[in-house]
């Protein structure tokens, strides 16, 4: 699945993920791991599209520190948590400064490639935090459908510790709900009729030898 991924129809939808894998066993060294499918089956979850012209509205809630809105922003938070009280893990808190740092990669990807790829582990886009990628058509897909995306792979999830085999079926998933991740700060970007979601996570799941929770 390399190379530009076209949406002709809105029947025919692209949707690509990527998460980060970390070998705590071999040197903290990060790899850059991208899991892609294109899936014309897919059905994007309903989104609230009602205007908001609110000023005061669209104040409330957490800051973004991304191009975010607040309300994105509270549902990006509260999907995330959902999953992570549904394993018992304790709800993240949203980072302004994770999130500057999700749009700065976002903004990245939009201007140079419609292909996702990780921060690499070294040099000026040095990857710090755990990260989720998702890329779908613009005007299809929206904020709420990449975290939908990610939960949705905890039926490939049975409680097994990561390892280099197992981690393409479920690493969006066991890094959202990973236990010891505090903070989130998440970001998107448009280019060429693509959306690009980028949430980062602090500390760091995906952890090889360790289970999520």
């Amino acid at each position: 699945m390399k190379g530009n991924r076209i949406a002709f129809t809105i029947a025919l939808v692209t949707l690509v993920i990527g998460f980060v894998l970390i070998d705590r066993g071999r040197d903290d060294t990060i790899l850059r791991l991208t899991q892609s499918l294109a899936d014309t089956d897919w059905t994007a979850a309903v989104r609230d599209t009602r205007p908001d012209n609110s000023r005061a509205q669209r104040m409330k809630g957490p800051r973004a520190g991304s191009r975010l809105t607040a309300q994105e922003v509270r549902h990006l938070l509260s999907t995330h948590n959902a999953a992570r009280a549904e394993v018992g893990a304790s709800p993240l808190v949203w980072s302004d400064s994770l999130a500057l740092y999700a749009q700065e990669w976002a903004d990245h990807l939009a201007s140079t490639t419609i292909r996702l790829e990780h921060r690499p582990h070294s040099g000026r886009w040095k990857q710090k935090h755990g990260e989720n990628l998702f890329m779908g058509t613009a005007g299809y897909y929206g904020v709420a459908d990449a975290v939908a995306a990610w939960e949705n792979e905890k039926y490939a999830y049975h409680g097994q510790a990561i390892d280099m085999s197992n981690f393409y079926a479920f690493g969006h998933y066991t890094q959202l709900i990973w236990k010891n991740t505090k903070s989130l700060g998440c970001a998107r970007a448009e280019n060429g009729g693509n959306m690009i979601v980028v949430c980062n996570y602090d500390p760091a799941g995906n952890i090889v030898g360790h289970t999520p929770y």
